[in-house]
């Protein structure tokens, strides 16, 4: 749709016009399907002059053959090979002859249909087909051909597309799902039989000749619906555990609406598989509420017994390990709040950084924390290891950074600095502090228990890389995959 509206804006078409040259593309699968046939959309390649004209779309059928293997999209045609298209455009009225394919050099049933919008001429649409020699059709190709002509007639007088017809959806029910024809009465006289199998899934086994949907015991609400209003409905149906799509397209002369055409895909397998998702999604969300529970409690219990303890070295080691605990409880929170397997990982810092200062700092070591960048949703995977790994790094440095001695002669204030970023690659996470930096002789190898978890986390979880150095302070640098790699899951 992007490139028909882009190629037309090139050869001088306003974008009212556009749009009703899209909404035509966006159907033309329906009318495609109905006259077994090739659909090209072409335009004048300069307004006024048809020296040569550009084509805009084309469409296959899905029941039968196609004569255009190559893409023609914005191909430019000299009129001189196009006098069937040249005539209809002229006329303003269907034309009907054979034409050349262009590269294949077969002869085609060609039929010329003008595009009209509010009384002005847009394009010409052109049905290419290969020649039914010596072949009688059967009925229901006789009545998909006069469907197509009820729409052919009302594209030559500006009705169809609808303009105020709502979006199609993707799924929407295609020729080959079901047919019905209704007349000006909203009584059927045509039934493909994909429509009759519908129906008998539902339950209903009565005879469609002649009868309104409603008789048959088959809700006909969008149907009355779409002969009320004269637009096209879409509406899901469901019946004994059968789902359909119902779409009701009305027939329109002179706005009054003459029959329809309906189209029913069963979309049971697909509404069930949906269902099961949504009932996926919510166990997934419920485990990670009930796991997010559990490490609070588990936080709390901690917490008690920290209480409890005499000595200092036990009672920050509990603390260490409390928020450990809490940053993992953080990526669960999030996940049980939505559908989706990623977090916003820059939402997780915040409150990481807000966790670890409330925690650690105080009146006598006042620290600045401050976020900057943007790292995007992140994968549970990768947020829930790099979210423990960020607590050991904000930890470190507020706890070593920033000794209580450190703040008697010190000129700028202190500040711990969390930089993010991520190109779709790899995500980077920086701490930067301005404190007193490394120890000689340090070697991230030989120290902490934080910084052996975070190594281990980094390296093997997250298959990344981690960087220590000293600048007017201390630096790390952490990247990794923003995809997990299957060595870390397995």
């Amino acid at each position: 749709m992007a490139a028909l509206a882009e190629l037309a804006r090139s050869i001088g078409l306003e974008t009212p016009a556009i749009g009703h040259l899209q909404r035509l593309v966006a159907s033309w699968g329906l009318l495609s399907d109905l006259c077994f046939s090739d659909l090209l959309l072409y335009v004048p390649t300069v307004p006024g002059d048809l020296s040569t004209f550009t084509i805009l779309g084309q469409v296959r059928p899905t029941t039968s053959q196609t004569l255009y293997l190559d893409d023609e999209v914005g191909r430019v045609v000299p009129a001189t090979d196009l006098p069937l298209v040249c005539s209809a455009w002229q006329l303003g009225e269907i034309v009907d002859g054979e034409a050349t394919v262009h590269a294949r050099g077969e002869i085609a049933t060609v039929q010329c249909i003008p595009v009209r919008w509010k009384d002005a001429m847009l394009a010409v649409m052109a049905r290419a087909a290969a020649p039914s020699v010596g072949r009688r059709p059967g009925e229901l190709e006789r009545v998909y051909v006069e469907l197509f002509d009820g729409f052919a007639r009302m594209i030559t007088v500006g009705d169809f597309p609808f303009g105020a017809e709502e979006t199609e959806v993707d799924e929407a029910p295609r020729v080959g799902d079901g047919v019905a024809r209704l007349d000006a009465s909203a009584r059927v006289d045509f039934v493909s039989p994909n429509f009759v199998s519908a129906l008998h899934r539902m339950g209903l086994h009565g005879n469609t000749q002649g009868a309104r949907l409603g008789e048959l015991g088959f809700d006909e609400s969008p149907v009355r619906a779409a002969f009320a209003i004269g637009l096209p409905i879409t509406q899901e149906i469901e019946r004994k555990d059968v789902i359909v799509l119902l779409r009701c397209i009305p027939f329109l002369d002179h706005g009054r609406v003459t029959g329809a055409v309906v189209l029913l895909r069963d979309v049971s397998d697909l509404r069930r598989r949906d269902r099961l998702l949504v009932s996926k999604d919510a166990t997934i969300r419920e485990i990670h509420h009930r796991v997010k529970n559990n490490l609070q409690t588990i936080s709390s219990l901690l917490r008690l017994h920290g209480r409890r303890l005499e000595s200092p070295e036990a009672r920050a080691a509990l603390e260490e390990s409390v928020r450990r605990i809490r940053s993992i409880a953080l990526v669960h929170e999030t996940l049980s709040a939505g559908a989706s397997q990623e977090v916003d990982f820059g939402e997780i810092v915040r409150q990481l950084v807000r966790m670890v200062g409330e925690g650690i700092g105080s009146d006598e070591r006042p620290v600045r924390l401050v976020v900057d960048g943007d790292p995007g949703e992140v994968r549970a995977e990768v947020a829930t290891p790099l979210a423990l790994v960020l607590t050991e790094l904000l930890q470190n440095a507020l706890e070593h950074g920033f000794p209580p001695e450190s703040f008697a002669d010190r000129e700028v204030p202190a500040s711990v600095v969390v930089t993010l970023a991520n190109d779709g690659t790899r995500l980077m996470v920086r701490v930067a502090d301005n404190g007193v930096g490394l120890p000689p002789g340090f070697t991230p190898d030989g120290s902490t228990l934080g910084l052996t978890i975070v190594r281990a986390l980094v390296t093997t979880d997250l298959n990344g890389t981690i960087a220590m150095d000293t600048d007017g302070g201390t630096v790390v640098d952490v990247r990794v995959p923003v995809e997990p790699s299957a060595t870390a899951l397995s």
